[in-house]
């Protein structure tokens, strides 16, 4: 049961993300891609100070990977709002690029020198370690977290004006456009949103179950998402 606990967390966020893009016609495909990078940007400060003395690490290492999915996002933002490029499939292949850029960060400058060659980094000090929820599980506090996700998603599509935009935007674009509601600003807000919270995500995989940066970190909860 605790290990079923586990999953919900990540997938939570990220559909959640996503679905905010979906309702205003913005198809992110590239969450996996978005997480990859969310984990990468999160996994910098463990990696750079392995012995923890950073205060506030655990906070530091969710903003950035937070941030880092939203820029990576934006990528497909702005060819789609500048030159017209589809979202779908730039955001399928930034995660391509998103997969290489892991391999070579594992079997390079990130590589654990005390790894046995494994393509991974060093262990996580403990302060860059998610608070585990039940003992002796590997459920940890992501899971509370997932769940305000929900309750925020809803809040801001059925009560927010923004929703509202981007719903509008979604169910009729000529009424979005006479409202003078802005269409490349609904395609910004719908990436940047599921590119945030993609980042968070991957943040969370490498802050709890992993404890570390590894290959395994693309275990396609952005497909499934």
């Amino acid at each position: 049961l605790s290990e079923v606990l586990l999953k919900p967390a990540p997938l939570l966020i990220l559909a959640h993300g996503l679905a905010i893009g979906f309702r205003a016609n913005v198809f992110n495909i590239g969450a996996e891609g978005q997480f990859i990078i969310g984990a990468i940007c999160a996994s910098a400060l463990p990696v750079w100070y392995p012995d923890g003395n950073i205060p506030m690490m655990l906070p530091m290492m969710v903003i950035a990977g937070a941030i880092g999915g939203m820029l990576y996002s934006m990528i497909a933002a702005a060819l789609r709002t500048r030159f017209g490029a589809s979202e779908i499939l730039v955001t399928l292949m930034l995660s391509l690029i998103a997969a290489q850029i892991l391999n070579y960060l594992l079997l390079g400058p990130w590589k654990d020198p005390r790894g046995f060659n494994f393509p991974q980094t060093v262990l996580f000090p403990d302060n860059a370690l998610l608070p585990i929820l039940f003992d002796g599980t590997r459920t940890n506090i992501s899971l509370i977290f997932s769940l305000l996700a929900s309750v925020f998603a809803y809040l801001m599509m059925q009560h927010h004006f923004r929703g509202y935009q981007l719903r509008t935007a979604g169910l009729a674009p000529r009424a979005a456009l006479y409202a003078g509601f802005s269409a490349p600003r609904m395609v910004w807000l719908g990436l940047g949103l599921g590119g945030l919270a993609a980042g968070i995500a991957g943040a969370r995989e490498v802050a709890g179950p992993l404890g570390q940066l590894q290959r395994s970190v693309t275990s396609g909860y952005g497909y499934a998402a």
